[in-house]
């Protein structure tokens, strides 16, 4: 098929448009600038790259319109975040396409309730970006369950891979959490450390919205949680990277209004947004459905993201074992 990709240049895109130049697809990645992927894995030179900024082009509604101009039989959108965003570009495809993919995110389920969460979990999210995502999957699911634009989205949990800093047992972005357990120094967590966040590596996304674009009759109309088959909880995800340097972790936990004043202000944002969900999501329906497996583990993408920051310098140590 001729597939046109938005925003294939970011994390997921890195792996999913060598997946689809790979599987013998015409591939269009509609980009704002040239900014290059964050891993050479070759395939990059059978695409197709147009120029085309989203924001600046939706203000005209004439986004949509543009990438309908490109001739796609299935579009993957990865940078949709709002409902007008989303409404716009589902008006220019309607009757074009065979296959709307969207990318969504396990935040439409706001906390866990009942664990693991299903994608058939009542709708409960919370903060702007839950919310605009719920209310995209609610539109889109619904057109596509009556017949109309066949859709499909797929939810991420926190993606991990070479080139970026993996969320940290610590909840945030900082990669000096990883510094101090390579070091053996001690490391504060808040609370008890028994919140959850469940990674999944970028080339596990890049696989699911392979095998829903390589299944319309079974993905259109559905959602997919695209996670590791297990979450981790702050604390053992510690220990685990502790023992990756041959350390064994130096933990001490403190309240919340205490732990805030040892981090900055975006850090305790961070932070509570992962503690305030702890996901903890299934993804049996992806292997019922669509026959879709994770290759990697949590603890395994996160080491493949920390190894690439040891090869780049942004993390001093050596790992002993993974």
């Amino acid at each position: 098929m001729r597939v046109v990709v938005i925003g294939g240049t970011g994390h997921i895109g890195t792996f999913l448009v060598p997946r689809l130049t790979a599987a013998g697809h015409e591939v269009v990645v509609v980009s704002r600038g040239a900014r290059q992927p964050y891993r050479s894995i070759g395939g990059w030179e059978k695409v197709e790259i147009v120029e085309l900024d989203r924001a600046a082009e939706e203000p005209s509604g004439t986004f949509g319109d543009r990438v309908a101009a490109l001739r796609p039989e299935a579009v993957i959108d990865l940078i949709c975040f709002t409902e007008d965003s989303s409404a716009m570009l589902a008006e220019a495809l309607r009757g074009k396409v065979r296959h709307l993919l969207h990318c969504g995110t396990i935040w439409v389920h706001g906390p866990s309730t009942q664990v693991p969460t299903t994608e058939d979990s009542p709708r409960r999210p919370i903060g702007s970006y839950g919310i605009a995502k719920a209310a995209i999957e609610a539109s889109l699911l619904s057109e596509a369950r009556a017949g109309g634009l066949p859709a499909t989205v797929i939810h991420p949990g926190h993606i991990t891979g070479p080139g970026w800093a993996p969320i940290n047992p610590a909840g945030h972005l900082d990669v000096d959490v990883f510094q101090r357990l390579a070091d053996g120094d001690e490391l504060v967590l808040p609370h008890l450390g028994m919140e959850t966040v469940q990674h999944v590596h970028a080339d596990d996304v890049a696989g699911l919205f392979m095998a829903a674009l390589g299944n319309p009759a079974a993905a259109i109309g559905e959602s997919f949680h695209a996670v590791a088959p297990h979450a981790l909880t702050l604390r053992g995800y510690a220990e685990a990277v502790a023992g990756w340097f041959g350390q064994e972790a130096r933990l001490e936990f403190l309240p919340w209004q205490e732990w805030t004043r040892t981090v900055d202000a975006k850090a305790a944002e961070i932070t509570w947004s992962h503690l305030t969900h702890s996901p903890n999501c299934s993804m049996e329906k992806a292997d019922r459905l669509l026959g879709f497996r994770p290759a990697y583990s949590a603890l395994g993408a996160i080491a493949d993201a920390v190894g690439a920051l040891i090869e780049s310098g942004q993390l001093n140590a050596k790992m002993t074992s993974r």
